[in-house]
Protein backbone atom coordinates (compact mmCIF):
# COMPACT_ATOMS: atom_id res chain seq x y z
CA UNK A 1 0.00 0.00 0.00
CA UNK A 2 1.37 3.44 -0.85
CA UNK A 3 1.69 5.78 2.22
CA UNK A 4 0.76 9.40 0.91
CA UNK A 5 3.21 12.48 1.98
CA UNK A 6 0.99 13.97 3.72
CA UNK A 7 0.62 10.77 6.08
CA UNK A 8 4.39 10.25 6.16
CA UNK A 9 4.75 13.86 7.39
CA UNK A 10 1.60 13.11 10.05
CA UNK A 11 3.62 10.12 11.70
CA UNK A 12 6.84 10.51 11.57
CA UNK A 13 8.52 13.76 12.94
CA UNK A 14 12.22 14.39 12.24
CA UNK A 15 14.08 16.08 15.48
CA UNK A 16 16.61 18.66 15.53
CA UNK A 17 18.79 20.53 17.71
CA UNK A 18 20.08 23.86 17.83
CA UNK A 19 22.94 24.60 20.28
CA UNK A 20 22.70 28.68 21.48
CA UNK A 21 24.62 30.87 23.70
CA UNK A 22 23.27 33.25 26.31
CA UNK A 23 26.05 35.72 26.14
CA UNK A 24 27.53 36.39 29.50
CA UNK A 25 25.60 38.85 31.77
CA UNK A 26 22.54 37.36 32.69
CA UNK A 27 18.98 38.69 30.48
CA UNK A 28 21.12 41.41 28.81
CA UNK A 29 22.85 39.49 26.10
CA UNK A 30 20.19 37.02 25.39
CA UNK A 31 19.39 37.62 21.40
CA UNK A 32 15.75 37.38 19.99
CA UNK A 33 16.42 34.55 17.74
CA UNK A 34 17.87 32.74 20.36
CA UNK A 35 15.07 33.08 22.91
CA UNK A 36 12.89 31.87 20.22
CA UNK A 37 14.92 28.56 19.98
CA UNK A 38 14.38 28.14 23.78
CA UNK A 39 10.88 28.96 23.64
CA UNK A 40 9.56 26.37 20.65
CA UNK A 41 12.03 23.82 21.61
CA UNK A 42 10.31 20.33 23.27
CA UNK A 43 13.08 20.00 25.94
CA UNK A 44 16.30 22.68 27.15
CA UNK A 45 19.48 21.14 28.02
CA UNK A 46 21.00 24.61 30.07
CA UNK A 47 25.46 24.13 31.03
CA UNK A 48 25.16 27.42 32.24
CA UNK A 49 27.35 29.71 34.85
CA UNK A 50 24.91 29.07 37.98
CA UNK A 51 21.71 28.09 39.34
CA UNK A 52 20.37 31.73 38.86
CA UNK A 53 20.19 31.31 34.85
CA UNK A 54 18.46 28.18 35.21
CA UNK A 55 15.81 29.50 37.07
CA UNK A 56 15.49 32.33 34.66
CA UNK A 57 15.95 29.85 31.82
CA UNK A 58 12.48 28.04 33.67
CA UNK A 59 10.76 31.20 33.17
CA UNK A 60 11.05 30.62 29.44
CA UNK A 61 10.38 27.00 29.45
CA UNK A 62 8.90 24.03 31.53
CA UNK A 63 11.03 21.81 31.01
CA UNK A 64 14.84 22.57 31.40
CA UNK A 65 17.14 20.26 32.39
CA UNK A 66 20.10 20.86 34.06
CA UNK A 67 23.60 19.65 32.78
CA UNK A 68 25.65 20.25 35.88
CA UNK A 69 24.83 17.09 37.34
CA UNK A 70 26.84 14.73 34.80
CA UNK A 71 30.43 16.58 36.18
CA UNK A 72 32.00 14.80 38.84
CA UNK A 73 35.01 14.97 41.29
CA UNK A 74 37.95 13.15 39.55
CA UNK A 75 35.47 12.56 36.17
CA UNK A 76 37.52 13.66 33.01
CA UNK A 77 35.78 16.63 31.59
CA UNK A 78 35.35 15.02 28.02
CA UNK A 79 33.80 12.15 29.35
CA UNK A 80 30.99 14.65 30.51
CA UNK A 81 30.79 15.81 27.38
CA UNK A 82 30.01 13.01 25.47
CA UNK A 83 27.59 11.86 27.74
CA UNK A 84 25.90 15.51 26.82
CA UNK A 85 25.97 14.75 23.31
CA UNK A 86 24.74 11.28 23.70
CA UNK A 87 21.77 12.80 26.05
CA UNK A 88 21.23 15.24 23.69
CA UNK A 89 21.09 12.62 20.19
CA UNK A 90 18.88 10.28 22.21
CA UNK A 91 16.19 13.19 22.20
CA UNK A 92 16.66 13.97 18.58
CA UNK A 93 16.50 10.87 17.56
CA UNK A 94 13.14 9.98 19.61
CA UNK A 95 11.96 13.18 16.64
CA UNK A 96 12.22 15.85 19.48
CA UNK A 97 13.26 19.65 19.08
CA UNK A 98 16.00 20.07 21.02
CA UNK A 99 17.88 23.18 22.43
CA UNK A 100 20.89 22.71 24.25
CA UNK A 101 21.64 26.40 25.77
CA UNK A 102 25.43 27.62 26.61
CA UNK A 103 26.48 30.66 28.68
CA UNK A 104 28.54 32.63 26.15
CA UNK A 105 28.94 31.47 22.81
CA UNK A 106 28.28 27.79 22.36
CA UNK A 107 31.54 27.52 20.21
CA UNK A 108 33.94 28.73 22.32
CA UNK A 109 35.61 26.73 24.66
CA UNK A 110 32.71 24.52 24.19
CA UNK A 111 33.10 20.92 22.58
CA UNK A 112 29.61 19.67 22.93
CA UNK A 113 28.15 22.12 20.41
CA UNK A 114 29.99 21.34 17.75
CA UNK A 115 30.47 17.69 18.07
CA UNK A 116 26.52 17.30 18.31
CA UNK A 117 26.17 19.71 15.42
CA UNK A 118 28.53 17.29 13.47
CA UNK A 119 26.59 13.74 14.28
CA UNK A 120 23.11 14.94 14.18
CA UNK A 121 24.23 16.61 10.36
CA UNK A 122 26.35 13.41 9.41
CA UNK A 123 22.74 11.14 10.81
CA UNK A 124 20.12 13.45 8.17
CA UNK A 125 18.71 15.87 11.33
CA UNK A 126 18.49 19.78 11.24
CA UNK A 127 21.24 21.33 13.09
CA UNK A 128 21.91 25.09 14.00
CA UNK A 129 24.50 27.01 16.40
CA UNK A 130 23.24 30.03 17.27
CA UNK A 131 26.11 32.29 18.82
CA UNK A 132 26.03 34.39 21.80
CA UNK A 133 28.23 37.47 23.07
CA UNK A 134 31.66 35.70 24.56
CA UNK A 135 33.56 36.53 26.98
CA UNK A 136 36.06 37.85 25.04
CA UNK A 137 33.44 40.22 23.43
CA UNK A 138 32.98 41.56 26.75
CA UNK A 139 36.87 41.57 27.19
CA UNK A 140 37.45 44.15 24.40
CA UNK A 141 34.64 46.41 25.88
CA UNK A 142 35.46 46.52 29.65
CA UNK A 143 39.63 46.65 28.44
CA UNK A 144 39.06 48.98 25.92
CA UNK A 145 41.02 46.38 23.72
CA UNK A 146 40.81 46.93 19.75
CA UNK A 147 42.47 43.70 18.29
CA UNK A 148 42.68 45.21 14.70
CA UNK A 149 44.85 47.68 15.68
CA UNK A 150 48.28 45.31 17.27
CA UNK A 151 46.91 42.04 17.05
CA UNK A 152 45.86 39.54 19.28
CA UNK A 153 46.70 36.47 19.92
CA UNK A 154 44.49 33.38 22.21
CA UNK A 155 45.50 30.63 23.52
CA UNK A 156 44.45 27.78 26.15
CA UNK A 157 46.92 27.98 28.56
CA UNK A 158 47.84 24.64 28.70
CA UNK A 159 48.50 24.52 24.59
CA UNK A 160 51.92 26.66 25.36
CA UNK A 161 53.01 23.75 28.22
CA UNK A 162 52.34 20.67 25.99
CA UNK A 163 53.22 21.83 22.44
CA UNK A 164 55.52 24.30 20.37
CA UNK A 165 53.58 27.80 20.20
CA UNK A 166 54.86 30.62 18.65
CA UNK A 167 54.32 33.53 20.81
CA UNK A 168 54.22 37.12 19.08
CA UNK A 169 55.15 39.77 21.90
CA UNK A 170 54.03 42.79 19.86
CA UNK A 171 50.30 41.51 19.88
CA UNK A 172 48.27 41.27 22.88
CA UNK A 173 48.39 37.83 24.38
CA UNK A 174 45.09 35.79 25.81
CA UNK A 175 45.40 32.95 27.92
CA UNK A 176 42.11 30.88 28.51
CA UNK A 177 41.53 28.59 31.51
CA UNK A 178 44.76 29.21 33.44
CA UNK A 179 43.11 28.16 36.90
CA UNK A 180 43.89 24.77 35.46
CA UNK A 181 47.57 25.45 33.49
CA UNK A 182 49.06 22.27 32.69
CA UNK A 183 46.24 19.71 33.75
CA UNK A 184 46.91 17.39 30.99
CA UNK A 185 44.20 14.65 32.67
CA UNK A 186 41.38 17.36 31.97
CA UNK A 187 39.78 15.93 35.37
CA UNK A 188 41.30 18.72 37.85
CA UNK A 189 38.84 21.98 38.86
CA UNK A 190 42.18 23.92 39.59
CA UNK A 191 45.97 23.22 39.01
CA UNK A 192 48.66 24.82 41.55
CA UNK A 193 51.38 27.21 41.54
CA UNK A 194 53.68 25.08 40.70
CA UNK A 195 51.91 24.71 37.19
CA UNK A 196 51.68 28.42 37.00
CA UNK A 197 55.34 28.48 37.77
CA UNK A 198 55.89 26.60 34.27
CA UNK A 199 53.48 29.05 32.69
CA UNK A 200 55.98 32.15 33.67
CA UNK A 201 58.95 30.41 33.28
CA UNK A 202 58.23 30.03 29.40
CA UNK A 203 56.15 33.25 29.06
CA UNK A 204 59.76 35.23 30.16
CA UNK A 205 61.47 34.27 27.29
CA UNK A 206 58.83 36.85 25.23
CA UNK A 207 58.29 39.22 28.53
CA UNK A 208 59.75 40.32 31.29
CA UNK A 209 58.95 39.06 34.85
CA UNK A 210 58.17 42.75 35.61
CA UNK A 211 55.57 43.45 32.86
CA UNK A 212 52.25 44.18 33.78
CA UNK A 213 49.87 41.83 33.25
CA UNK A 214 45.85 41.45 33.56
CA UNK A 215 43.46 39.11 35.30
CA UNK A 216 40.02 39.35 34.17
CA UNK A 217 36.43 38.03 34.71
CA UNK A 218 33.58 39.51 33.24
CA UNK A 219 30.43 40.38 34.87
CA UNK A 220 27.37 37.36 34.59
CA UNK A 221 24.99 39.44 36.56
CA UNK A 222 23.50 42.71 35.71
CA UNK A 223 24.60 43.81 38.98
CA UNK A 224 27.59 43.08 38.65
CA UNK A 225 30.92 44.57 37.96
CA UNK A 226 33.97 43.56 35.56
CA UNK A 227 36.81 42.02 37.80
CA UNK A 228 40.17 43.34 36.72
CA UNK A 229 43.38 42.88 38.78
CA UNK A 230 46.90 44.23 37.46
CA UNK A 231 50.14 42.26 38.70
CA UNK A 232 53.47 41.85 37.26
CA UNK A 233 53.77 38.66 35.46
CA UNK A 234 56.52 37.37 38.40
CA UNK A 235 53.52 37.35 40.78
CA UNK A 236 51.01 34.75 38.56
CA UNK A 237 52.30 31.69 40.57
CA UNK A 238 50.89 33.51 43.69
CA UNK A 239 47.65 34.47 42.49
CA UNK A 240 44.51 32.03 43.11
CA UNK A 241 43.18 31.46 39.86
CA UNK A 242 39.94 29.62 38.80
CA UNK A 243 38.43 28.39 35.03
CA UNK A 244 36.52 31.37 34.97
CA UNK A 245 39.01 34.22 35.17
CA UNK A 246 41.54 35.13 31.99
CA UNK A 247 45.15 36.36 31.80
CA UNK A 248 45.77 39.01 29.11
CA UNK A 249 49.63 39.61 28.74
CA UNK A 250 49.74 43.47 26.70
CA UNK A 251 52.45 43.76 23.80
CA UNK A 252 56.09 43.98 25.21
CA UNK A 253 57.71 45.56 22.20
CA UNK A 254 56.84 47.53 19.28
CA UNK A 255 56.09 45.96 16.01
CA UNK A 256 59.44 46.75 13.41
CA UNK A 257 58.21 47.30 9.88
CA UNK A 258 59.03 44.68 7.08
CA UNK A 259 61.58 46.66 4.58
CA UNK A 260 62.07 43.86 1.71
CA UNK A 261 58.34 44.00 1.63
CA UNK A 262 57.72 47.68 1.84
CA UNK A 263 59.94 48.05 -1.11
CA UNK A 264 58.45 45.27 -3.16
CA UNK A 265 55.01 46.71 -2.42
CA UNK A 266 56.38 50.68 -3.25
CA UNK A 267 57.84 48.63 -6.73
CA UNK A 268 54.24 47.37 -7.46
CA UNK A 269 52.14 50.53 -6.06
CA UNK A 270 54.22 53.00 -7.71
CA UNK A 271 55.89 55.19 -4.61
CA UNK A 272 53.57 57.98 -4.53
CA UNK A 273 51.45 55.42 -3.07
CA UNK A 274 53.70 55.53 0.35
CA UNK A 275 53.91 59.19 0.80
Amino acid sequence: MTTSSSETSNNVRRGSIACVGLGMTLGSHLTPLARSYIEQADVVFAAVSDSVVEVWLERMHPDVRSLQPYYGDGKPRMKTYQEWVELFMGEVRAGKRVCAVFYGHPGVFAWSPHKVIKVARAEGFEAHMEPGISAEDCLYADLGIDPGRLGCQHFEASQLLFFERRIDPTAYLVLWQVGVVGDWSSKKLQTGSEHRQLLVDLLSNDYPLTHEIIIYRCATLPIDKPQIRRIALHELPHVPLTTAETVILPPAAEMKQNVAMLERLQALEGAEAFT
